[in-house]
């Protein structure tokens, strides 16, 4: 039989002898006591010839039955995520940072999930480098960790660095080399690290046995209170650092010096984010606004207002023509820089969103958020914009072919076609072109009744509108006595809206039947006025005749 324990390791037992005759053998060091990875459920799955493990976490695990090595993850709560990035060269990955000291590393295809075990205390802020194999995280432990993709999409901890004298808040990695990493604390300091090449390099990160320690190049005092956000420019040249101060500020990548200072948020600042295409710095903040900066003169070249929270997170995305921000309140709004207009609110999630990261595709987002949900989006701007060609290019073919059946009195095809379209001024222009007809009345009646339900209940709806309009009521009134003749009562209150439709005819029905008995009374006093008038002439003729 087979047991699991506190220490989160397998152990097969003989029954006849009561001897453990095989121990699962596992990557780190066997405590006796309750951790993370202790396991609470175990079971064997003869069909697939697999183990099922439950730990303490919420994470199913399955074991090879024979080996007793691993085969697959299922991660189960999240917690409170505060960051995700996409990983791998093709973003096949997405790494999660909860409110743990484990990493969670997911992938896409399959949900599979590796958990990575290394700090000690809650993870805080993730980042990626270009090419999507290496990765930088940093937690409360003071500490940050170096991680590294292999080819067959294992992950193992590459690096530590070691130097903050409070937990590590923001991480940022270059962005045209694996060079260097720059690390932001509630110290209120900023340190640069160097990589050595033994880990950029594949061939000697693979005999890579144990973490290597890094040191901190440059160390520098940046803000008075908590340095919320760090970011590296696509140069490699500028650093900027975001903080509790409602500070930004511009450093040198080489040094460390401070190069400018942009001052304008009314509270902190949550994020800073370089435009990718203009030397522009985008920065959020808990006063509710978006802000871009110049870098020449650190002026404020935009301010983006509509957030009724504080804006946790911004990226540049549509190649810097617009911006993705999120929100406390759980919206992600999508800005147009050109115009400083809000395109798009997102509403998906129900808390704060703290981690927000684009695909190198430019075509997908992810976000996490402290109500436990990580979401994948996907940019169908394009897909929208050919569904709408395609649409526009069918409309006016139908166009062309209901202005081909007017023309060739084909009359109950051009009905159905103008109903097709969803246009209730169009379906108007083809009953009064029947009613010109000769015996036109007789022709439109023809064809209503052969309409099928739906189009007659869509004609229904149509006319409802035409009846507001003193103009186009006596062809709407055709279509009612066209109705009412030859539909049965129950068969009319089967149709779809038709109390709604009742409803809204009454009143204009009952005002234009006024309207024409006004206009009858006042024909009838003119007659009668007419006809007095020859009946007083006709003497004075008759005495002129004599």
């Amino acid at each position: 039989f087979m047991s699991s324990s506190l220490s989160g390791i397998l152990k097969v037992w003989e029954v006849a002898t009561a001897a453990c005759v095989y121990t699962q053998p596992v990557p780190f060091e066997s405590k006796e006591e309750a951790s993370e990875r202790s396991l609470t459920q175990c079971m064997l799955v003869p069909e697939r010839n697999e183990i099922v493990t439950v730990s303490v976490e919420h994470n199913i695990v399955l074991y090879d039955a024979q080996t007793l090595h691993l085969k697959k993850q299922l991660a189960g709560y999240n917690d409170e995520v505060l960051d995700v990035k996409f990983l791998g060269p093709s973003d096949s990955h997405i790494v999660v940072a909860t409110n743990s000291p484990q990493l969670k590393v997911f992938e896409l295809a399959t949900s599979h999930c590796q958990i990575l075990y290394g700090h000690t205390e809650t993870i805080l802020a993730l980042d990626v480098f270009r090419k999507g194999l290496m990765f930088v995280s940093c937690a409360k432990d003071k500490s940050l960790r170096v991680w590294r993709m292999n080819k067959d999409g294992r992950v193992i901890c590459v690096a530590q660095g070691l130097g903050h004298a409070n937990g590590v808040g923001a991480v940022s990695c270059s962005r045209l080399k694996e060079s260097f990493i720059v690390s932001s604390s509630q110290d209120c300091t900023i340190k640069i690290w160097n990589i050595p090449e033994s880990l950029t390099s594949k061939a000697k990160a693979a005999l890579i046995s144990s973490p290597e320690t890094l040191h901190a190049k440059v160390t520098e005092r940046g803000h008075d209170k908590d340095i919320n956000s760090v970011t590296v420019s696509p140069n490699d040249k500028l650093i900027a650092t975001g903080s509790q101060d409602r500070l930004a500020k511009l450093w040198s990548c080489s040094d460390c010096s401070l190069l400018g200072v942009f001052t304008g948020h009314k509270r902190g600042i949550w994020c800073v984010q370089f435009s990718p295409v203009d030397q522009v710095l985008g920065t959020s903040s808990a006063d509710g606004t978006l802000k871009l900066w110049g870098l020449r003169d650190f002026s404020c070249l935009k301010t983006f207002e509509g957030h009724d929270a504080s804006v946790l997170k911004i990226i540049f995305v549509s190649r810097g023509a617009q911006l993705l921000s999120s929100g406390s309140d759980g919206l992600l709004k999508l800005w147009t820089i050109k115009t400083n207009e809000c395109v798009k609110t997102l509403d998906g999630h129900e808390d704060k969103i703290w981690g927000l990261h684009s695909s190198k595709q430019d075509d997908m987002v992810v976000t996490a958020s402290s109500d436990s949900c990580i979401m994948l989006w996907k940019d169908v701007t394009e897909i929208e914009e050919k569904e709408a060609q395609a649409k526009q290019e069918e409309q006016i073919m139908k166009e062309q072919e209901l202005s081909n059946l007017l023309h060739e009195k084909r009359y109950l095809k051009a009905l159905g076609l103008a109903i097709s379209l969803d246009r209730p001024h169009t379906v108007l222009m083809v009953v009064k072109a029947i009613l010109k007809e000769t015996d036109g009345r007789k022709h439109l009646e023809e064809n209503i009744v052969r309409l099928r339900k739906d189009q007659k209940e869509a004609v229904l709806t149509f006319l409802v509108t035409w009846n507001t309009n003193s103009r186009n009521c006596h062809e709407a009134q055709v279509v009612i006595e066209t109705l009412l003749k030859h539909e049965a009562p129950d068969s009319l209150l089967q149709y779809s809206g038709i109390k709604s439709a009742v409803e809204s005819l009454l009143p204009y029905t009952e005002r234009h039947f006024q309207r024409l008995s006004r206009l009858l009374q006042a024909s009838m006093f003119i007659d009668f006025m007419w006809q007095n008038m020859r009946l007083a002439d006709a003497p004075q003729q008759e005495d002129m005749t004599l």
